[in-house]
């Protein structure tokens, strides 16, 4: 194995989240410093005469060997191919013909970010010949990148596609009197370093201040608001998958931080490595199955979340791994663990139930949600938090049809609609899932409609078929991380009025469409005539299809470039990095325990012809009884223990449903089979 990192660091807290990286080398630097530095080559290092460079070195070999093939960036380079005039010449043609026939948000991302791809690719066209393939690479990942859309991309060819460069260590922004600081939270898994641990504060960034540094690469990252964009300027300092943008243009970094009142400075070199897939995730590229069509995803995103859990959280990947093969202890663990996690959260405010959904990338959807109201029947029923920071999305009816779970009001799920073109009308025709678009599209040219009409994508009962599952209330933590399915059920939760939101940023990651990949669109119209040619080298694109658009309040919003406002910001601080998020959970225990609890608490039994109800409820002071949907009867009710027989319909009824209201408004139920 090539080198490793020659200055290893440790640290971090495994029990809180599956995210994180490593590494170290040498540099002159001003005296005034104190210097911790380790050497590219350990044998011809003079700041470590004594060998110290040289045993880290040989350490983290060892310790990488988890991680597969481990390289420098100056060996992954060297594997790099070119494609040819001709193959760069079928890559731009096959980009104008999905951004200018296909791209749902074209319109809206030349009027707000005043960009036009078209010509541009056009313009990429006329000058093939003149460009190295660093700069045609270049240029490609330019233009997708000025889009500022996370689902609209060009993926590079091989071998960068697969592969994620890293430094051995997670940087995450605190604020202090107000004003951000950026520290080591998390370190690679196995090493530790004398002064370079979690903790430390990072100054300056290859010599430039770090907040500057932070601003320069957000502008190389493609975030639909300035929020988004920062969240991963910061992440991609570290972590940089290169599945949509280039390699680092550096070998090495060098890093000031400030450890026990010393300025030091340690370099790292950039590793090259491939992250395993999510287990049970979706395949974006099977024409057969309808997930595929479903996806509203940052695939970055993913792919960073599982180098972080691979290079940061040893713990979480030992027990993903035992877990595919062994039964777990369900009082305590998901049977999903990379999907979810849980746990009841002490909190001066009280003791709280607490989920973390890293993903919805599930290909059992039905299984996942059955999951989530198994966990809600192990937690506490006095309040809820929802914790989805840094989840890219995955398939968009996990996220809507999750909702039902924690409110008793119907379900509107978001609407989807297509750009009307003359392909968009061409591929509704050739997949049947989507002929209930075509006549709004055909009818555009009549009526000069941008986009088609917008339908869901399940049938209106879908969204309803579970009921609520938590009568407690509910409140829902996001990021500017968080996109796509996560940005849909985030817009969710806030159009339906679940509860609040308490953001660590102003914004959400403002991603609001249906991805689909090429090679998707090449198996729905196939053939010789087919607008969507084989690319050369595995290069590929995703684009957005289509769009949605926001429900209740806010119908009619898109939810592309905008997001959700959370309706409080809680600003990182330094216990947060460090210890598990303690003061971000004691927030939001505090803002639950000022809402109400509520809880519908059944138990039946059924007799010939008859059900025997007996219900215990808090803060409901009226309940609405049905059976398979009619109504039966209306009790006012008081905290405690009520008691009622239903006759007629209960002989063959299927469903019993008891609505609790408090003030003429309808603020929990229960549905159960009966």
């Amino acid at each position: 194995m090539p080198k490793a990192f020659d200055v290893i660091v440790g640290g971090g807290d495994p029990s809180t989240s599956p995210d994180f990286p490593d590494g170290g080398a040498p540099k002159a630097v001003p005296k005034a410093l104190d210097v911790i530095v380790g050497g590219g080559d350990p044998s011809t290092s003079p700041e470590f005469p004594d060998g110290r460079a040289r045993q880290a070195a040989s350490a983290l070999n060892k310790a990488t060997s988890s991680l597969g093939a481990v390289t420098t960036l100056q060996s992954f380079l060297a594997t790099a191919g070119q494609l040819t005039e001709e193959e760069r010449r079928m890559v731009v043609e096959q980009a104008s013909v999905l951004i200018d026939g296909l791209y749902v948000h074209l319109p809206q991302k030349r009027a707000r970010h005043a960009v036009d791809p078209v010509q541009r690719l056009k313009l990429l066209l006329h000058r093939l010949g003149g460009l190295s393939e660093r700069g045609f690479q270049d240029e490609m990942i330019s233009i997708f990148t000025e889009l500022r859309d996370l689902h609209t991309n060009y993926l590079l060819p091989d071998p960068y596609r697969s592969k994620t460069a890293f430094l051995p260590f997670l940087l995450e922004e605190f604020f202090e009197n107000g004003a951000a600081q950026y520290m080591v939270s998390k370190t690679y898994h196995g090493f530790a370093h004398a002064t370079f641990q979690p903790g430390v504060v990072v100054t300056h960034w290859n010599g430039i201040p770090i907040g500057r540094a932070v601003d320069l690469n957000a502008e190389r990252n493609a975030g639909s608001n300035e929020a988004a964009r920062h969240a991963r300027g910061l992440e991609r300092l570290t972590i940089r998958p290169m599945l949509m943008s280039s390699p680092p243009d550096e070998e090495w970094v060098d890093v000031r931080y400030v450890a026990d009142g010393k300025n030091l400075e340690v370099r790292f070199e950039w590793r090259i490595f491939e992250p395993t897939p999510a287990p049970g995730g979706v395949e974006p590229n099977a024409a057969e199955r309808e997930s595929a069509r479903r996806l509203g995803i940052d695939v970055t995103a993913e792919v960073a979340r599982r180098a972080k859990k691979m290079l940061f959280n040893k713990p979480a990947m030992d027990f993903e791994r035992d877990a595919a093969t062994a039964a777990v202890d369900q009082a305590t663990q998901s049977t999903m663990p990379d999907v979810l996690s849980f746990r009841p959260v002490p909190t001066p405010s009280g003791t709280f139930g607490y989920i973390r959904i890293w993903t919805f990338d599930v290909e059992d959807v039905d299984g996942f949600l059955n999951e989530v109201i198994r966990i809600l029947d192990l937690l506490p029923g006095n309040g809820l938090i929802l914790d989805v920071r840094g989840n890219g999305g995955g398939i968009i009816t996990a996220g809507e049809l999750m909702l039902q779970l924690f409110t008793p009001r119907s379900i509107q799920p978001e609407l989807f609609h297509f750009i009307n073109a003359p392909l968009t009308l061409e591929l509704t025709r050739s997949d049947a899932s989507l002929k209930s678009w075509t006549d709004s599209i055909d009818e555009a040219v009549e009526t000069g409609s941008e986009f088609s009409q917008g339908f869901a994508l399940e049938p209106a009962e879908a969204y309803n078929s579970r009921g609520q599952r938590y009568t407690g209330p509910v409140l829902l933590i996001t990021d500017a991380l968080i996109y796509s399915t996560t940005d849909i059920f985030a817009a969710g939760f806030q159009d339906h009025n679940i509860g609040p939101i308490l953001g660590t940023a102003a914004n959400t990651g403002a991603g609001g469409a249906n991805v689909w990949t090429l090679e998707l669109l090449q198996q729905i119209m196939p053939g010789k005539n087919s607008p969507f040619r084989q690319m050369p080298s595995h290069t590929s694109f995703r684009v957005a299809v289509r769009r949605t658009t926001r429900v209740g309040p806010r119908a009619g919003m898109p939810l592309e470039d905008l997001g959700v406002t959370p309706d409080y910001v809680h600003q990182m601080t330094r216990n947060d990095l460090l210890l598990a998020n303690v003061d971000l959970i004691n927030e939001a225990g505090k803002k639950l325990a000022q809402l109400p609890v509520r809880r519908i608490s059944p138990q039946v039994a059924r007799t010939a012809g008859k059900v025997q109800v007996t219900v215990d409820t808090t803060n409901i002071y009226r309940l609405d009884v049905l059976l398979d949907g009619r109504p039966q009867l209306s009790l006012d009710v008081t905290d405690g223990t009520s008691n009622f027989e239903l006759v007629g319909l209960a002989a063959s009824a299927k469903t019993l449903e008891l609505r609790g209201f408090d003030a003429g408004q309808l603020v929990a139920s229960r549905r159960l089979d009966l």
